[in-house]
């Protein structure tokens, strides 16, 4: 896999020309690969759908789901079930418990906080130091930052700003994502990397958050989703004839 990646598109579903389009859109913006955020009901049956469009595009399709936990027994029971049937698993933290859950557990790949309630962005050292030792990345979904107007984007980018300082003090891979659910709000990934700078990112690492960081967590899960997978460190190389007497 390479070049950008947008990890989170989030079309509606029910609508196939507008995951056409959104789709289409962002292999013309350059991205090589898009994760899209599927329902957990009909899971597989979205995922060949959107995949068959992807293949057709000359994109690459990564299947996402976006939980919303109400507590943490809910997002275990969701882990449980979703792990071994998705490449990519976001929580969207409405709590601190669920955040520092989430922070917590390597089935977790993303953490993601709301863009309008800045109260429940819960993202402190506490869950920086948590989510360091599990690889654990923080999501910034860009769309908000071209939708949101006055004070409602400034205060945005200051907490994205605090969170940045706070997820390289502790080495948790960032993330930049669209999180767009209309084609019209797409940008080139070189725009997004122009507008880390606003919240503390500089264009390198920037560019890593959707390019590099994004592609570690899927080949890292695809390897584990692999038939070949028996546990970390631990793959089968030859299987049946091919094995040496």
């Amino acid at each position: 896999m390479k070049g950008f990646i947008d990890l989170h598109l989030r079309p509606n579903l029910e609508e196939r020309v507008e995951i056409e389009r959104i789709i289409k859109r962002a292999a013309e913006l350059g991205y090589r690969a898009v994760g899209v955020s599927l329902p957990q009901e009909k899971l597989q049956e979205r995922a060949r759908e959107i995949r068959k469009i992807c293949s057709d595009l000359d994109i690459d399709f990564i299947s996402r789901i976006d939980l919303e936990p109400r507590n943490s027994l809910e997002l275990l029971r969701s882990l449980r079930f979703l792990r071994r049937r998705v490449e990519v698993i976001a929580v969207k933290c409405l709590s601190k418990s669920v955040a520092r859950q989430a922070a917590k557990d390597r089935r977790v790949d993303i953490l993601s906080f709301s863009p309008i309630d800045l109260r429940r962005r819960f993202f402190d050292s506490a869950e920086a130091e948590l989510a360091s030792k599990t690889q654990v990345s923080l999501e910034f979904d860009m769309a908000p930052l071209l939708y949101l107007h006055g004070n409602q984007r400034i205060n945005l980018l200051w907490k994205m700003r605090i969170e940045t300082i706070i997820a390289r003090k502790f080495d948790v891979p960032i993330v930049l994502s669209s999180g767009v659910s209309e084609a019209w709000l797409l940008r080139k990934p070189e725009d997004y990397a122009s507008l880390g700078y606003l919240f503390g990112l500089d264009l390198e690492n920037a560019k890593k958050a959707i390019s590099e960081n994004p592609k570690k967590i899927v080949e890292r899960n695809r390897r584990k989703l692999s038939p070949n997978y028996v546990a970390p460190g631990i793959y089968v190389i030859r299987r049946g004839k091919d094995c040496p007497k």
